[in-house]
């Protein structure tokens, strides 16, 4: 059994130094009996979206089709965060997002419209910008990030009634983390979407959804 690690841990950056992290949780693997399987394959706590900042919703989406054969998307959007957060302040940006499935994990594509200040362009360029977990106990882990002084920069709320925030990993990740409160109502916006990936013939790219 691995031992919990609580030293600080050193891991590679993309310059070739050095970035030194402090590893508070426990690093045992949960074992199978204890693990949750959600309905689309991936287990509860797990990695369940892959996101990205593009310029050009359906740019991308004919990129991810044609050159890794990922689809259908399903696109939301404009829209403004009907709760929306960023770092402490409200805020309203447009944005809208396309989602699809890449085997188990969700990728998604995120496109803001307009220069209201957000998690989305406050960094320049575009590509990789966050990565998704679902969360049983939104409170204790938005806690357990901020012990490891990840800060709080987005937060809203979904269409199904989950909470979503974002917190500020890029300290020591190549990228934010979005905590999403699990909800059977989230579990389904996501089953549809892995559904639809299966068996899919490459038709209809592009469907729209309000979810």
């Amino acid at each position: 059994m691995a031992e919990p690690l609580s030293a600080d841990v050193a891991v590679g950056s993309g310059s070739g130094g050095a970035v030194v992290a402090r590893r508070l949780f426990d690093a045992t693997p949960p074992t199978g009996d204890t693990m949750t399987q959600l309905s689309f394959g991936q287990p509860l706590g797990a990695i369940v979206q892959y996101a990205y900042h593009v310029e050009n919703i359906e740019r991308s989406v004919a990129d991810f089709v044609d050159r890794l054969g990922v689809g259908p998307w399903f696109v939301r959007g404009p829209f403004q965060p009907p709760a929306g957060r960023y770092r402490g302040e409200p805020t309203s940006p447009v944005i809208s997002l396309a989602r699809a499935f890449a085997g188990h994990a969700m990728v998604e594509l995120v496109v803001q419209h307009d220069d209201t200040p957000s998690v989305y362009n406050e960094r320049e360029g575009f590509g990789f910008h966050h990565w998704a977990v679902f969360s049983e106990d939104l409170d204790a882990d938005l806690e357990r990030y901020a012990g490891l002084g990840y800060e709080r920069a987005y937060e809203d709320l979904l269409p199904s009634g989950s909470r979503i925030v974002y917190v500020d990993s890029t300290r020591d990740l190549p990228g934010m983390i979005e905590v999403i409160e699990h909800t059977d109502s989230q579990e389904q916006v996501y089953d549809r979407i892995y559904r639809a990936s299966i068996g899919w013939d490459g038709t209809d790219q592009i469907r729209r959804t309000d979810r």
